[in-house]
């Protein structure tokens, strides 16, 4: 296996972590960009069109997945002739998307409801959102005693991605005394608002300072946080259509007002379906501490929720999406 990927950033940390060969390519994204932008955001994929063509040709794969993302373009462009399974985690796809599955033998999607977006005539299969297999549910109590948490005093997790969502960090920063008066508190930061940290817990008021926990990212631990959780407040990348229903977390989706519209929709197919509730980004700072606390006060709708949320999880997703990369590439090897 080899992981085409961007320059820089967070990936490349994942992907070694992950114990996978990674080689990067320039790319940059087009849509949304500014005018000043778009030309050198188009030099960045013609450069990464020939980079690809060079690591493709060292490694001659048999296929090749994507996963979105404007990265994967210039490699599926060099990849010509090689077959291609593009899974596409948004409900909605984004244009790097739409691009990629309309060069795939196979497009894979998280719900029914990605199908409409799709051309008709495109193999197109419903794989489930797929996690990684350390990312399993465990006993509440457990969860909460590894993490260094009380069993006895509810959890919200808070968190916005790998880098963090600033928005959603100033306004628990802004309300945490009366948050942790409330619950116990795991927050991932991201590392760009990281530094902070410090200084927020050491404004906290004694006594309750021992109630926030906080990580810049977390890694093999977030399973015990997303089981120790009550509630939790996030963004509505892809992600959350997965991990949610596997643990059957409780949430409050925040959709990044700078996103287009792909996790508004994400955000509402949860809604729709009793999962979650949604609060727009410029709310933020009124109405999260109000709505966090009238949740936490209401545990049979947690429970609704909870049950909702795992009544959308799609178990073996990983499965299917390999089994279609193995049969257009012949059959499984090694």
């Amino acid at each position: 296996m080899l992981w085409i990927g961007g320059e820089g950033g967070l990936e490349a940390t994942l992907v070694q972590r992950a114990g996978i060969p990674m080689e990067a390519v320039p790319a940059a994204g087009v849509h949304g960009v500014g005018v000043r932008a778009l030309p050198g955001n188009l030099f960045r994929l013609a450069r990464g069109v020939v980079a690809a063509r060079g690591v493709i040709s060292r490694f001659r794969p048999h296929a090749m997945l994507f996963t979105g993302g404007y990265v994967g373009v210039p490699a599926a462009v060099a990849g010509v002739g090689i077959p291609k399974v593009v899974y596409v985690p948004d409900i909605e796809p984004g244009l790097a998307s739409r691009l990629l599955a309309r060069l795939a033998d196979v497009v894979a999607v998280t719900t029914e409801e990605s199908r409409p977006f799709h051309p008709r005539g495109r193999s197109v299969i419903v794989s489930g959102y797929p996690t990684r297999p350390d990312l399993q549910p465990m006993e509440k109590g457990r969860a909460r005693r590894e993490l260094g948490l009380d069993p006895a005093v509810p959890v919200v997790l808070i968190y916005g991605g790998s880098l963090g969502a600033r928005s959603i960090n100033e306004a628990v920063w802004a309300g945490l005394a009366d948050l942790l008066a409330l619950a116990q508190v795991v927050h991932l930061t991201g590392d760009l608002d990281w530094p902070r940290v410090a200084g927020v817990r050491a404004s906290l008021p004694a006594g309750l300072s021992n109630r926030y926990h906080a990580y810049p990212y977390l890694h093999e631990e977030m399973a015990r946080a997303l089981s120790a959780a009550d509630l939790s407040v996030s963004r509505a990348g892809a992600s959350t259509l997965g991990e949610l229903p596997l643990f059957g977390l409780p949430a409050v989706l925040v959709p990044y007002p700078h996103a287009w519209r792909y996790q508004k929709v994400n955000a509402d197919y949860l809604v729709q379906r009793g999962a979650a509730v949604m609060l727009e980004d410029a709310r933020l700072s009124a109405e999260l501490l109000p709505l966090v606390r009238a949740l936490l006060h209401d545990p049979e709708r947690l429970a609704a929720m909870s049950a909702a949320a795992r009544r959308q999880a799609v178990p073996g997703a990983a499965a299917r999406i390999a089994a279609e990369i193995e049969r257009l590439a012949g059959g499984p090897r090694g």
